[in-house]
């Protein structure tokens, strides 16, 4: 199993190489590989480090509240993040909150070891599904204590299927394991260990920090104001023809929109599916009268801009997966995703607990949003069953820093 592994890993990086000259983030990541052992060479790391290691954006902003508060805690710890994918790096690569940005290199016994020997960490994070088999090893060897951080377990992962005897030992290398959840918990038990707490997932307390911090977006306000609006965020086409047909069909509801893709062909996609009155964010007309619909061309805006809408719809679910659900759901919004939801545990209790509302079709999405105006009060009180969830999950970046601090 070892050399299947190895052996797959040397096939994803020749196919990266193949397909680097047609594909941007595929370049992107090669360069970022290789200045990394680069960056190592003339960066000169002379105390132990804190490492913490995302895939992407998305496990990033679990991570950060632990970032920041490790920093806030321990302002002279120096903490190194890195990153597997371009998406999470090329974004958070100037984040002020730790000392080294980098990306990961393959995993390689060769790169595993160089690359713990020359950052030398006093311990190490990993965070939800990273479980690199050699650089948990060598950490393991090097007595150098390493956790996993909102963990969240599946019966289907090999952990835990009768083929699973070598994917196990990986879980051994974890000094302990913080879960999101009892199910999580259970199958690790059942595999045969007990190194881990259950204590929720970290993006609660991260998008608490978000609704806390959020800004004033003028235009978006005056856009909201006295009307009936939908925010939906990173949406893809599929989405995009559903919520365009419910736009086109109901004149008395507007749309505020950030899709996934912001670039000028996608924005022109968007402006010929929609048959009302448009504008822009970065083209925003001095006045909102007669539009209807407000396109994000831009980004970092979607976390602060839930709180314009009655509800919001999250993008995703009708390709690989929903997106956040939970930033819309801080603010006491319901969420309606589409049918791909049921590996995100929060999109599942979101559901359980009303807050949360899953589509598979323009028709059913017509049906939810056309209740949800039919009677207010039913928003009302979805979106406070939303809001009551989120606040009930979190803390869990406290019970890690208690335990390990």
């Amino acid at each position: 199993m070892r050399l299947l592994y190895d052996l797959g890993i040397l096939l994803y990086n020749i196919a990266i190489r193949l397909v680097a000259p047609f594909n941007h983030k595929a370049k992107l990541m090669i360069k970022g590989r290789y200045e990394t052992f680069k960056k190592l060479s003339y960066t000169k790391i002379n105390t132990p480090v804190i490492w913490i290691h995302a895939a992407s954006l998305g496990e990033f902003e679990q991570g950060r509240p632990l970032i920041e508060a490790i920093k806030k805690n321990y302002p002279n710890k120096k903490i190194l993040l890195t990153f597997f994918s371009p998406s999470g790096y090329e974004v958070r690569k100037n984040y002020s909150f730790v000392d080294y940005v980098m990306y990961l290199p393959s995993d390689t016994p060769w790169n595993a070891r160089k690359f713990i020997s020359a950052i030398k960490p006093e311990m190490a994070f990993f965070i939800k599904y990273e479980f690199w088999f050699h650089y948990l090893k060598i950490l393991k060897q090097s007595k150098i204590p390493v956790y996993g951080v909102s963990v969240i377990f599946r019966s289907h992962q090999p952990f835990f299927k009768w083929y699973g005897k070598w994917f196990k030992q990986i879980l051994g290398f974890y000094t302990h394991l913080f879960l999101q959840d009892e199910k999580s918990l259970a199958l690790l038990n059942k595999a045969g260990f007990n190194h881990a707490t259950v204590c929720g997932d970290t993006r609660f307390d991260r998008v608490a920090e978000i609704a806390a911090a959020a800004k004033d977006i003028e235009i978006a306000k005056l856009f909201s104001k006295d009307r009936k609006v939908i925010v939906a965020g990173s949406t893809w086409p599929k989405d995009e023809a559903i919520l365009a047909k419910f736009i086109n069909r109901h004149p008395d509801i507007n749309l505020i929109i950030a899709p996934h893709e912001v670039d000028d062909s996608h924005i022109i996609q968007l402006e010929s599916l929609f048959k009302v009155p448009l504008f822009k964010y970065t083209q925003a007309p001095k006045g909102v009268e007669g539009f209807r619909v407000m396109v994000i061309n831009t980004i970092g805006l979607l976390s602060s801009l839930y709180q314009y809408g009655d509800f919001a719809y999250i993008g995703g679910g009708f390709g690989k997966g929903i997106h956040n659900t939970l930033e819309a759901a801080t603010f006491g919004k319901p969420v309606i995703f589409g049918p791909n939801y049921k590996r995100f545990k929060e999109a599942n209790d979101l559901i359980d607990c009303r807050g949360g509302f899953s589509i598979h079709d323009y028709e059913s999405f017509d049906i939810y949003a056309t209740q949800f105006y039919a009677n207010p009060d039913t928003i009302t009180i979805c979106g406070g069953c939303s809001m009551t969830y989120v606040k009930s999950m979190q803390g869990a970046t406290n019970v890690i820093m208690e335990k390990i601090f």
